[in-house]
């Protein structure tokens, strides 16, 4: 377990743009922090990741960049935790209630069963958990009522990039494979598979994705969410069956996948989820299709202000399209190879999801 403690740093450059996620760097500290009296605001936000780390290049460092922007702002400190196992996550919520914690996040479902225990038992300590709706009797409530689900409708999004996927793919094949089937990993592929049958429905293909079967809501799943030899079989798998655009969904597995490919010498595209991958990962920019958004740094950041001035509404946050919670990112050096209509045609589709001309299937529907 490794706490780590944050002073008042600013940002030298913006943390969050609408369709980008920038590394931030840190300037000196501001001169005066707190309340308008000019008094130290006595809050400290915290956060805990899941085994994937605060360096995933995903959805816990989108986390914690929410969190640093929070407190930047406020002019206070936070503490982070790392959790390296599944057996760290009880221990590190421990440890952050044991530093005085006001707020604590945890990040990914993973968590999901240790925030309840904790949160139940604390009730004057306010959680926050991303990725998870903090419901383990599956009773439709959250589980304590001090609890504030971040969730993200990404069917929605992912329906773009599985548009975005057929049409750009020239081989007729997507494939997608996942960390483990829970729902909010198996999202991003039902989104994927409806645009995909969208695109044949109005174009007239027959363009197939593998790795996830929507009827059966089961598919190609590696049963971690760390990089390795067994996501890279389950992309060399895809390729093999001739796949040219491949959605590894389960933070940075993508980065096995994009072994494969450079590994394999063929023209396969990569779509990224939860952060645009072109710019945590730029490395691999000219793999990169998109990625499915969602903007937790965002949400966090929101959450973090909200709860530092008293008022945090533990109502669940959905991020939709609506909303602005989740998008696609740009096709930044795909532009050149995408169809000329795809963009303008994106946008109609996005328009008909937001309308409910479109219906996109999801459980968060």
């Amino acid at each position: 377990m490794r706490i780590s403690t944050h002073g008042r740093t600013l940002s030298g450059m913006a943390l969050v743009a609408t369709s980008a996620l920038v590394l931030a760097g840190c300037a000196a500290a501001p001169e005066e922090s707190g309340d308008e009296s000019g008094e130290a605001l006595d809050f400290l936000p915290c956060m805990v990741s899941d085994a994937g780390g605060f360096d995933d290049k995903s959805f816990n460092q989108l986390g914690y960049e929410g969190l640093e922007a929070g407190a930047n702002e406020l002019g206070v400190d936070f503490l982070t935790v790392e959790s390296t196992s599944d057996a760290d996550y009880a221990p590190n919520i421990e440890s952050l209630i044991a530093e005085g914690c006001d707020l604590i996040f945890t990040v990914g479902f993973n968590l999901s069963a240790a925030t309840v225990e904790f949160a139940t038992a604390n009730p004057e300590i306010k959680f926050a958990i991303v990725d998870d709706a903090a419901d383990n009797d599956f009773d439709g409530a959250v589980d304590a009522d001090n609890i504030k689900p971040i969730l993200f409708n990404t069917a929605d999004a992912a329906f773009l990039a599985g548009y975005a996927a057929a049409s750009y793919s020239e081989s007729g094949v997507v494939g997608t494979y996942g960390g483990m089937n829970f729902p909010t990993v198996s999202i991003f592929m039902d989104g994927a598979a409806q645009g995909v049958d969208y695109y044949n429905s109005e174009k007239g293909t027959a363009v197939k994705l593998l790795g996830w079967d929507q009827a059966a809501q089961d598919g190609t799943f590696i049963g971690s969410f760390a990089p390795g030899t067994d996501s890279r079989a389950a992309a060399q798998n895809l390729i093999d069956q001739d796949a040219d655009v491949l959605l590894p969904v389960g933070g940075p597995i993508f980065q096995s996948a994009v072994e494969a490919i450079r590994d394999s010498g063929a023209n396969i595209a990569v779509i990224g989820v939860d952060a645009d991958l072109t710019e945590t990962e730029p490395s691999a920019a000219d793999l990169f299709l998109t990625s499915i958004l969602k903007q937790i740094s965002v949400a966090v950041e929101d959450v973090v202000m909200e709860a530092s001035a008293g008022s945090l509404d533990t109502t669940p946050y959905v991020g939709t399209l609506e909303n602005g919670g989740v998008g696609i990112a740009p096709f930044h050096e795909f532009e050149s190879m995408v169809d000329g209509e795809l963009e303008a045609e994106l946008v109609t589709v996005k328009d008909g999801i937001i309308s409910g001309d479109i219906a996109v299937e999801s459980y968060l529907n």
